[in-house]
């Protein structure tokens, strides 16, 4: 194809004038552009992308940070301490909201940085043609004048007009109406609008049957959907299920903040007779220490870095709230083929009623094709109703299943021309995935046929006669049929699948059929094709993992019931006789019976299945209280994967259509990574709690000093100044925190049952050990270290301690042992955080560098607030001599210590003396009861 001077960059093309015309306009013909051509018109148009119209959006971003709960609550304590006149205290309050919020908007900036790097993990792909042949490139590089190659499943990602085939598309995210809508390059209509000319097609439609090939008119912002979004306003962020979660127990701490600090005036004014701006000061420090300021940017900094580490184990999650849910999946609805096996399919065996021929390396030799005519037609079948397309280089792309019956093709010895195959094409009839079968009309042998493969039981019925082993046809009696059953059942028990395949001549004077009931009978079956996918080397040990930590794993397939249930024994999903239940049988059970077949048997396998029956399984399971996590690749799989709460997509097999309804994203295909990714999200999940665990166990050692003083009814002086409290929560808290939030996964992650689906993150237990235990300890660690210096310098109840005393430098002293304690016995309180259950050896005390180097950070900016003279003036310290230190140093071990020993009294109480078996519903698994019909592998048809 020659090229010319391309139009200007902002030309628009007229896509309902005549396609030679448009085709000349756009300098294009219908094998597509050349390689360089569209290297070359790339740099012109520019990127076929959407611009975003939002505008920039970090100062809301920043103002956020500024007004949520929290943050809200210091306000309201900055302007109680100005209208006290205290401003040293109002400024330091100001400064600790302003250091939070810029930290907390550093971190929601790196969260959102996070997900939107996901885009180049799932980068929108489109087949198009390149030098004359088939080329997937990024749909980013498409250019005006490309030829796009539409199939079944398919996003669309230009505006374009039709010219070959016809398609069936979804226009619901441009027209809102959610029937799709046929276009063909045969119904050529002018003068209406462009969504209503029924050979044009748009960017961000998706097909949902049949295939075509278009000429590309327009890309990025030029397309309609460019046009909608030049209109739209950037939609804002909307909060996951866990932010909503923890907004309200912010508000509830608030409130009790709140109430806290309220109730300490009266308390302090008349029980320790103090001034009221005294008492006002104190009521604040006891209002921001129960304020645990880096909760919610800490929370989803950990669910962005979450969704960063699944990334990089090859799971996509595209919501940051799916790593919650993620760890708790109690349910994983998987396929077979490409998930559990390597979807590296190969003929190993070929039925004809003349006999079996095993298909080695080796050829079948001629002498057989000779005396088994029904070989011949095989290949002939193989070839033609068969849509992979053979590269350059001869490498085959498509469908694995295809492609494996073409290169079986070559082992039969034939050499029939599959690059001509389009040429003779009449017409298609797609594979239906309810059908199981497919279709094409083809010129061969001078005249045409109709040809067929797909599953037995559905090729079958529609097949009158066989040919046979001298070549002559006779009829399909039900004897013959019930042999070739057989057949079918013994090469699938040995894990193969198998595919028929059939044609019938037409009739010369007799149109080529346009429906397919009209091709698809008075079939005459030529033979079986049997195909062995082994299992993926890793996904026993997956689903090992799967059984220790109570996940059920049932098998959904379009394949035949007994390769099913091989394939499901040899991955260790299930034994020797697992429940099978076939599509037919799952249509006929009401929804009574499907919820007593998925209770009483945990090993189950849905063979034959429709994309259909997917959803069923998914409601049905989910009415269980279950979470669901189900796999698929189909167009039909759309709705079950938007309504399990996981769903998975195959990066590499799936369609577009399944890509953009599910959660999550295998760009590998295989089934241990959804076992890597439930494994992730249970970690992620547990260092949530691990953070929030010790956020609140700081709240009890900052409010106690605060309660010795008003209860002691002024006779003991404030062993902790407001200024140095501010100085613990915004210097010492958020690194330690940042840290746990990297936690490695403790053990015993996978073997424990999954949580409940109302199990929140934050747990009555949970808020008992924080504030109970660990706080209580800290606090009296704490109080200990101030009484230490009080009395060794011979104070006594009542004494004066302020400014000018004999004490004054003492109670100095004793006010930074309170603060070191503190900071002190949080350090404990980290390691006691990294496990809930497990001794810390068990994870090991070095393998979070990131929270050592925490700990160094701590102990350094307490040594810089201790000894030098700025910050003892601004905040009321003095140094600490060598036994005040020593007397601190034990505080970490104390804390740690003290929760070792209750983990290790609750693993003695937890300690089981047998684990349950595999068909054991793990606890918290809602009871099986009820009695189903199902079919036992096994058994025969």
């Amino acid at each position: 194809m020659s090229q010319v001077e391309q139009p200007p960059q902002g030309q628009v093309f007229d896509p309902t004038e005549r396609l030679e015309l448009l085709l000349r306009d756009l300098n294009s013909a219908r094998p597509g552009l050349s390689s360089r051509e569209a290297a070359r018109r790339l740099v012109h148009y520019g990127p076929n992308e959407l611009r975003r119209r939002g505008g920039r959006q970090w100062p809301r971003e920043l103002v956020r940070q500024f007004t949520h709960p929290l943050a809200l609550l210091l306000w309201a304590a900055a302007g109680l301490a100005w209208v006290a006149g205290i401003i040293p205290v109002a400024v330091a309050i100001v400064v600790v909201i302003l250091v939070n919020a810029a930290f907390a908007f550093a971190q929601e900036v790196q969260a959102e940085r996070a997900v939107e790097a996901l885009a180049a993990y799932l980068p929108v792909r489109a087949k198009v043609l390149r030098d004359g042949l088939p080329q997937v490139v990024p749909a980013a590089e498409l250019v005006p004048g490309d030829v796009l190659v539409i199939e079944e499943g398919d996003q669309i990602s230009a505006d374009a007009r039709l010219i070959e085939g016809g398609i069936e598309i979804d226009l619901s995210m441009l027209t809102g109406e959610a029937m799709p809508v046929f276009r063909s390059a045969d119904l050529v209509d002018a003068k209406v609008g462009l969504l209503q000319a029924r050979d044009l097609v748009f960017s961000g439609t998706m097909c949902t049957e049949g295939q075509a090939r278009a000429v590309v008119f327009a890309t990025g912002m030029r397309t309609e959907l460019g046009r909608i979004a030049a209109l739209s306003e950037r939609l804002q962020r909307e909060e996951s299920p866990l932010e909503r979660q923890v907004r309200k127990v912010a508000w509830l701490i608030a409130a009790i903040a709140v109430a806290t600090g309220a109730a300490f005036i009266p308390v302090a004014t008349f029980g320790a007779h103090l001034p009221i701006p005294e008492a006002v000061v104190f009521a604040v420090g006891l209002l921001v220490g129960n304020v645990p300021e880096g909760l919610l940017p800490v929370i989803t900094l950990a669910l962005a870095l979450g969704v960063r580490d699944l990334v990089r184990r090859g799971a996509v999650v595209k919501r940051l709230s799916a790593v919650e849910t993620l760890g708790a999946t109690g349910v994983i609805c998987t396929d077979k083929t490409g998930t559990l096996t390597e979807n590296r399919m190969r003929v190993t065996m070929v039925w004809t009623a003349a006999g079996t021929y095993e298909v080695e390396d080796g050829l079948v030799a001629g002498t057989v094709r000779r005396r088994d005519p029904a070989l011949e037609g095989l290949a002939s079948v193989m070839v033609a109703c068969n849509n992979v397309q053979r590269g350059a280089a001869g490498t085959l792309t498509g469908d694995p299943t295809e492609v494996a019956m073409l290169q079986a093709v070559d082992h039969l010895g034939t050499s029939l021309d599959a690059a001509g195959r389009s040429g003779r094409r009449l017409r298609l009839f797609h594979f239906d995935p309810v059908l199981k079968r497919m279709s094409t009309v083809d010129e061969r042998d001078g005249g045409a046929w109709v040809d067929t493969k797909g599953a037995p039981e559905t090729v079958l019925p529609h097949c009158a006669a066989i040919m046979e082993g001298a070549g002559e046809v006779r009829p399909l009696t039900p004897a013959r049929r019930r042999e070739i059953e057989q057949v079918v059942d013994a090469h699938a028990r040995r894990g193969l699948r198998v595919l028929a395949l059939a044609a019938r001549r037409l009739d010369p004077a007799q149109p080529a059929p346009q429906r397919r009931e009209d091709a698809e009978r008075e079939l005459t079956l030529l033979g079986l094709v049997a195909m062995y996918d082994p299992p993926r080397p890793e996904v026993a040990e997956a689903v090992a993992h799967c059984h220790a930590a109570g996940i059920r794993i049932i098998v959904v397939t379009g394949d035949h019931a007994l390769t099913a249930a091989a394939i499901a024994q040899q991955v260790g999903i299930t034994g020797e006789h697992p429940a099978v239940v076939t599509g037919e049988q799952l249509d006929r059970m009401n929804e009574r019976d499907l919820d007593a077949l998925l209770r009483e048997h945990r090993q189950l396998i849905f063979a034959r299945s429709s994309p259909e029956a997917k959803l069923r399984i998914a409601d049905a399971l989910r009415a269980e209280g279950y979470v669901v996590a189900m796999t698929g690749d189909g167009v039909n799989d759309a709705p079950a994967l938007r309504r399990a709460d996981i769903g998975v997509a195959m990066g590499r097999s799936g369609t577009d259509v399944a890509r953009e309804a599910s959660t999550v994203v295998l760009t590998d295909d295989n089934f241990a990574t959804i076992v890597a990714a439930v494994r992730s999200g249970r970690q992620v999940y547990d260092n949530i709690r691990k953070f929030i665990c010790y956020i609140f166990a700081h709240t009890t050692p900052e409010v106690v000093p605060f309660l010795v003083f008003a209860l002691a009814g002024g006779a003991v002086p404030l062993p902790l100044t407001v200024m140095q409290l501010l100085a613990f929560d915004v210097g010492t808290e958020t690194l330690p925190a940042l840290a746990l939030g990297r936690e490695p996964a403790e053990p015993g992650l996978m073997r424990r049952p999954p949580r409940e689906r109302s199990e929140g993150v934050i747990r009555a237990a949970m808020l008992v050990r924080a504030w109970l235990f660990l706080g209580v300890i800290c606090a009296v660690l704490s109080m200990a270290g101030f009484f230490y210096v009080l009395l060794r310098a011979g104070w006594h109840p009542g004494d004066p301690t302020g400014p000018g005393s004999l004490l004054h430098h003492a109670y100095r002293q004793a006010t930074t042992m309170t603060f070191l304690g503190m900071l002190t016995g949080q350090i404990g309180t980290a390691f006691a955080a990294r496990t809930e259950r497990a001794s810390l050896r068990s994870v090991g005390i070095t393998s979070n560098p990131l929270l050592l180097w925490g700990i160094a950070f701590e102990l350094a900016l307490a040594a810089v607030l201790i000894y030098t003279p700025p910050f003892q003036t601004l905040l009321g310290t003095a140094a600490l001599t060598a036994d005040m230190l020593a007397f601190v140093a034990p505080f970490p071990l104390i804390v740690w210590g003290a929760d070792e020993v209750r983990r290790w009294l609750l693993r003695r109480r937890d300690a089981q003396p047998s684990t349950p078996a595999d068909d054991t519903p793990p606890t918290g698994s809602p009871r099986r009861t009820g009695r189903a019909p199902v079919r036992r592998a096994g058994r025969g048809r």
